[in-house]
């Protein structure tokens, strides 16, 4: 399959990219940084520069790779685990508006299949909370498949040294996980050890 994997630049996302490519899948691998164009590369990808905010740029890019599949893997998250509420309205952006822009990109490029991840855990009420309902609706109504991963643990996450609360998933085997899932049904699927 062809798969257009926005936020490839990504904790999960450089997992993921040398995964589908290993599946036998051409990976559209997107960044809005064009110094990771060349890592994109490395791991496998035809990389794609675009800012998911940028709606036109983002409807040609889908259109031009003609994908099979739209993977939304796209978060706005700090270096910094301390510095996470900070980024709350930033993060809640790209899972509306920016998710949205992928969903109309998708819609204009034959309707390929999306799939978005969210978290399997209760945010506190507030701009996140509301944005991951928003985006697993809007997901969920054009078919589509939610993936709600645990906290990620292990290298190159928040939780490189310690095991978070549950729900917990080692970042590999969400990765892993992932890939399986690209033939699932529409629905929500909880992606935790």
């Amino acid at each position: 399959m062809r798969v257009f994997l926005a936020g490839a630049s990504g904790v999960i996302g450089r997992r993921l990219v040398p995964l589908l490519v290993q599946a036998g899948h051409v990976v559209g691998g997107m960044t809005r940084s064009a110094g990771k164009m060349e890592l994109l590369a490395e791991l496998g990808a035809v990389p794609i520069l675009c800012d998911v905010f940028d709606r036109d740029a983002l409807i040609q890019a889908v259109r031009d790779f003609n994908p099979d599949v739209v993977l939304n893997e796209l978060t706005d998250l700090p270096d910094e685990v301390e510095k996470i509420g900070d980024h709350a309205e930033l993060n809640a952006r790209i899972r509306t508006e920016g998710n949205q822009n992928l969903i109309e990109a998708a819609r204009r490029s034959g309707s390929p299949k999306i799939l978005a991840q969210t978290v399997a855990w209760q945010l506190p009420d507030g701009p996140d909370a509301r944005a991951v309902a928003a985006l697993e609706r809007s997901v969920l109504a054009e078919g589509g498949v939610v993936l709600s991963y645990g906290q990620f643990y292990g290298p190159g996450t928040y939780n490189e040294q310690q095991i978070p609360a549950e729900p917990r998933v080692q970042i590999d085997r969400a990765a892993e996980r992932t890939v399986e899932l690209l033939d699932a049904p529409s629905g929500v699927v909880v992606i935790t050890d």
